[in-house]
């Protein structure tokens, strides 16, 4: 039987940070080496390694899933999903959470130090794809000793993440979990991150991405970027219970351009907050790489492109969310089908909209946890 992993190996652990040599090859045929990747890990892998779990971020998260967040003090993005007594729980998985390739939460990026010249990469890092972000992961697996992984899961970008990566190492992958997602960013999804893309770099303190030297960040086209983009993560039903068209902290309106509305200090409070831990470049960077996302354009077809796994799939969507909605799962599905791999769907009820898998949603645990122990979702 094989060793289990000793429990004072130093690449295990939180808020771990690993500098590979690389280089990882990029769809751009661009290469990117030496590569630095932010991570966390949970919980122990067994001895024949085979309860290790993948989680993947969406477009602002990063590798804290279950642990305070270092900048915010918040706990992690998915502690509803992930720690003891949830469906991934480190008593019974070895839990791994990267930051992506091009983020700025310790992962190489547009805001990290070039060795080459000792100055931040800025808008000379390359342009990336989702793909070279799985690249990333597997390298980091490669470090960590990780030839297999009992599942992937994700939700949003994290999803396409997880999507992507038995189309690229179809036999890493046992299980896949695919949550509130797409298999394509659609014209719409593109000209929202287009909106968000210009505001940055329109702000005067972006300057090309050059920013770094002087702290004189452009935090306007930042925070208008991500207003916007939150509006999208949201439903019209859940704006209209959570707000209405009630005023913020007055009993009039001022007839001017004052916050006077709740929803527009919430938008204005998500932006502010946002740029407190988060990098604009790097803002540019994922948005891109979420937009050249296309897995059918890559592989010839959508059902092509799964032909040589052999994972169970598992999609969940929500009927409120309309960023990415049951459409585009069933999409999937179908492609699923047609190539006879093992795929279960189900469409769950909120009121929250895409943002629905980060919160409270009782049904989207019990799916996991079925489908994570065998059975089906």
């Amino acid at each position: 039987m094989a060793s289990l992993p000793r429990s004072d190996d130093s690449r295990f652990g939180l808020r771990r940070q690993v500098r590979l040599a690389g280089p990882i090859a990029l769809s751009s045929g661009a290469s990117l080496g030496p590569v630095d990747i932010a991570y966390e890990t949970y919980g122990a892998m067994n001895a024949d390694k085979s309860n290790v779990i993948l989680i993947c971020h969406a477009l602002t998260g990063d590798q804290y899933v279950a642990s305070d967040h270092p900048v915010t003090g918040k706990p992690g993005w998915w502690w509803r999903l992930v720690g003891q007594g949830k469906p991934v729980d480190p008593a019974r998985h070895f839990i791994i959470c990267s930051n992506v390739i091009g983020s700025c939460m310790g992962s190489s990026g547009p805001a990290s130090v070039d060795p080459a010249t000792g100055e931040p990469h800025a808008m000379r890092f390359p342009v990336l794809t989702i793909a070279d972000m799985v690249r990333a992961q597997a390298a980091l697996l490669d470090h960590l000793g990780v030839e297999r992984l009992s599942a992937v899961i994700g939700g949003s970008m994290g999803g396409m993440q997880a999507l992507t990566w038995p189309t690229l190492f179809p036999d890493r992958v046992e299980s896949c979990v695919v949550i509130a997602s797409t298999a394509r960013h659609s014209a719409q999804n593109i000209a929202f991150h287009e909106v968000g893309r210009q505001a940055i770099m329109a702000d005067p303190n972006w300057r090309g991405g050059d920013y770094y030297a002087d702290g004189m960040v452009p935090s306007a086209g930042l925070a208008v970027a991500r207003m916007a983009a939150h509006i999208t993560y949201l439903s019209e039903a859940g704006l209209t219970e959570k707000f209405g068209r009630r005023l913020q902290g007055r009993d009039a309106k001022t007839f001017g351009f004052d916050a006077d509305f709740q929803v527009e200090s919430y938008l204005r409070h998500q932006g502010l907050s946002f740029v407190d831990r988060f990098d604009a470049n790097s803002y540019l960077y994922i948005t891109r790489a979420m937009d050249y996302y296309d897995i059918a354009e890559d592989h010839g077809s959508l059902a092509r492109a799964f032909a040589a796994t052999r994972a169970r799939f598992c999609l969940v969507s929500f009927d409120t969310d309309w960023l990415y909605p049951t459409a585009e799962s069933r999409a999937i599905v179908h492609a699923l089908n047609a190539g006879g791999a093992q795929a279960s769907f189900v469409e769950l009820s909120s009121p929250f909209g895409h943002d629905a898998f980060l919160l409270e949603c009782p049904e989207l645990n019990r799916v996991v946890d079925g489908f994570l122990r065998g059975g089906r979702a």
